[in-house]
């Protein structure tokens, strides 16, 4: 069948199928609230929409805020949500403050698919089931999506998304569901979805299994840096002038008795005890009005409220793994809607690498989730199944692992809280608590409006504005950030052009301010702009800028200011000792304290970005090397070894490359060490190091620094024992 022939064919089905679900689409369409409501609103008014002057205050400045001043609204979390709820309380007129248990955006919020999106999925089960809830709740965020695409432009962007077809029925099928989208955003479309041909399909997506494949879609989601486009909303709430501090926990919620009009006591909340993380102090802050903005950690506070009430989050883990930029083409991603268990998988170029995901299997909430091996394999599996033959999917090829925690909730407001709700949900308790959970990245903003919506009332709070003034109000770096801005980075700096972008696409119309932080290299080109690794465009100047940020911890570094931890874990290891270097300069850290937060970083690598499931896959590994295989490693292992001790040490490896001129750090020969080091007995035996070179050869890791040390000293040796030309007397 000719590919025209059939697409008229499908665009006939199509529009069968379309005149079967018309009837109820427009029912929908009329009847949506959600439409009705925004109609409603004001827009944000003109003096929000100037940039904001106010220097960002220190984090000592914040925390004598918060013990000094009485505030309207006390948010608790610093999450998306958490801080899209400050940043409307501030920018209704109500005088707010945020606390953060860890870092902003330290939990689910920065551990997201990278999605801006309506769901897909979630129309076609509307339409299927003439469900107008979620009818409304794809629209809603398919708003909010036009509208985080317009307020951060340079932190999101669109991403075409392809979702290969592999038969003929299937065409027509998903070509209703993704022109429904388009639809049903309306004017907020980003770009029209469209069909394509096989060999259209295969030169936009070269990696793709050509086996049977028919054909494919496209259409268009957004996406963005989520941990950063989370810390730009916290920065525009403190630029409006809240009051926001991360590493400060809640320890209890406080409370007074009140007395109504019928003479009965009532206990009312008026603040919060919080304790600083870093010094230990403890305050209250006071507060008209609490909200509960934690996550999957909604139920701690909401105990603290009432110890009686019981849980309503229903937690669920979501895995996703790094993969190298050859994955993946560089503007495609990838929708995998039919996998093995029926979940949906998502294939993404993402910061130059490709990312995959997401798992979705129930568990317990913790604060340091942790990626499992059966997760990684299932992804890496679906990935073979969609990926040519040519393209060898392995295991030592994920750089990076990590686990998210979706908070899905019970609903308190129904009398059945046994079924999950299927968007988020807003509680007031009769203390005051105003709890808002559930949802997803994309509509922060509607839930935030949703939370001070009802807290307004409920708590007697008296705004300036009493709608919403968050709609268009443009995030931190957006306000003079062009698609060209980087070049004057570039031209007034002497930055390298990567970094230059990669810095104008972080910062926005910051960027010249971290510019300006940056040290000489000490080459002609770039001028300035030391890069803390080889392989990635992020420079010293952005940890001097982050500690102006509130980054407090090593790990807010290489997990949210700088997103090196998820891209590649091994790299964010080897640029520690310089990121603690800097860090210690500009926070006045002893050596104690530089050596706490190199190990407190090593072990978020290890437990939450996938290097402990990384080395644990690769000690299952049988030795299956050949004769010839055994006796080459071997040798390259005594090469090393010189002194016949039966493991490898610091000084073997140092000694090895002082002999070819090099002088290494002693952190990056432990570093090189601890790749293969897998009793963690600070030495290699000639068991691990077979280990790791099966490892290679099955692909269960990709590279090993240690590896090629040994074959160098293998290789230097050799050379040694070969009589040089000129001594031999040129013959025999």
């Amino acid at each position: 069948m000719g590919w025209r022939k059939f697409t008229r064919l499908a665009m006939a089905g199509a529009g069968a199928t379309v005149m079967g679900i018309g009837g109820a689409a427009f029912y929908m369409y009329q009847d949506d609230q959600y439409t009705k409501r925004q109609f409603a609103r004001v827009t944000a008014a003109e003096d929000w929409k100037a940039r904001p002057t106010r220097p960002l205050p220190t984090r000592k400045q914040q925390l004598e805020s918060l013990q000094q001043d009485e505030f309207d609204v006390l948010v608790v979390g610093g999450g998306a949500t958490g801080s899209g709820c400050a940043l409307d309380a501030v920018s209704r007129g109500l005088k707010t403050a945020l606390v953060e248990r860890e870092d902003f955006s330290s939990g689910t919020s920065s551990r997201s698919t990278k999605l801006i999106h309506g769901g897909v999925r979630y129309l076609q089960k509307a339409i299927m089931g003439a469900d107008i809830e979620q009818y409304r709740m794809v629209k809603e965020a398919l708003h909010e999506r036009a509208n985080l695409l317009d307020i951060a432009p340079h932190l999101s962007s669109p991403l075409p998304i392809m979702l290969p077809v592999y038969k003929w029925w299937q065409l027509p099928y998903f070509w209703v569901g993704i022109k429904m989208y388009d639809f049903v955003a309306g004017s907020k479309r980003i770009k029209s979805s469209y069909a394509i041909s096989k060999e259209k399909a295969l030169e936009l997506f070269p990696m793709l299994k050509k086996d049977r494949l028919v054909g494919a879609l496209v259409y268009f989601d957004g996406q963005h840096n989520d941990a950063r486009m989370n810390l730009s909303i916290a920065l525009t709430a403190t630029r409006l002038g809240a009051s926001i501090a991360n590493h400060t926990t809640v320890v209890r919620l406080l409370k007074k008795s009140v007395k109504n009009e019928d003479g009965t006591a009532t206990e009312k909340i008026y603040g919060a005890r919080c304790k600083d993380q870093v010094t230990g102090k403890e305050f209250d802050v006071k507060a008209k009005c609490v909200i509960n903005a934690t996550g999957p950690f909604t139920d701690v506070i909401r105990q603290m409220d009432d110890s009686t009430l019981q849980n309503i989050c229903a937690p669920s883990m979501g895995v996703h793994i790094t993969l190298p930029d050859y994955y993946s083409p560089e503007q495609m991603g990838l929708l995998d809607p039919n996998t093995s268990d029926g979940r949906v998988i998502f294939f993404l170029p993402w910061e130059g690498r490709t990312i995959a995901g997401t798992t979705d299997t129930p568990c317990e909430v913790t604060n340091s989730p942790s990626p499992t091996e059966d997760d990684i394999q299932f992804i890496l599996q679906e990935i073979k199944n969609y990926l040519n033959p040519d393209v060898e999917v392995r295991r030592g090829d994920v750089l990076s692992a990590w686990s998210g925690i979706r908070p899905l909730v019970k609903d308190p407001n129904k009398s059945d809280t046994q079924s999950i709700a299927r968007n988020h949900i807003v509680h007031c308790s009769p203390a005051g608590l105003v709890t808002i959970a559930g949802g997803k990245w994309t509509t922060y903003r509607s839930m935030a409006v949703d939370t001070l919506d009802a807290a307004i009332p409920h708590c007697g709070l008296k705004p300036v504005h009493q709608c919403s003034q968050t709609d268009g109000l443009l995030l931190e770096g957006a306000h003079r950030w062009t698609p060209t801005m980087y070049i004057r980075l570039v031209q007034d700096f002497g930055l390298e052009s990567e970094v230059a972008r990669h810095l104008a696409h972080t910062y926005g119309d910051r960027a010249f301010s971290v510019a300006k932080l940056a040290n000489m290299t000490g080459q002609r080109w770039p001028i300035v702009g030391r890069r803390l690794h080889s392989a990635f465009p992020y420079i010293d100047a952005e940890v001097r800028y982050a500690c102006r940020e509130y980054a407090i911890t090593v790990v807010d570094i290489i997990a949210r200011r700088l997103r090196l931890a998820f891209l590649n874990a091994q790299a964010a290891e080897e640029a520690l000792p310089t990121i603690v270097s800097i860090m210690g300069d500009e926070l006045k850290w002893n050596d104690k304290e530089k050596k706490r937060q190199l190990e407190m970083a090593k072990e978020f690598l290890l437990t939450e970005m996938g290097q402990t499931v990384n080395r644990a896959s690769r000690e299952k590994i049988p030795i299956n090397l050949t004769k010839s295989e055994l006796s080459d490693y071997i040798k390259r292992f005594n090469s090393l070894d010189t002194d016949k001790k039966g493991y490898i040490s610091l000084n073997d490896l140092r000694r090895s490359l002082e002999t070819r001129g090099y002088e290494v750090p002693g952190e990056q020969l432990h570093d090189i060490l601890s790749e293969i080091d897998l009793n963690l007995n600070g030495q290699v035996e000639l068991e691990e190091y077979m280990q790791m070179m099966a490892a290679l050869k099955s692909g269960r890791i990709a590279h090993s620094r240690f590896a090629q040390l040994a074959q160098m000293a293998e290789e230097d040796q050799r050379s040694k024992k070969v009589i040089p030309v000129e001594r031999s007397g040129g013959g025999l």
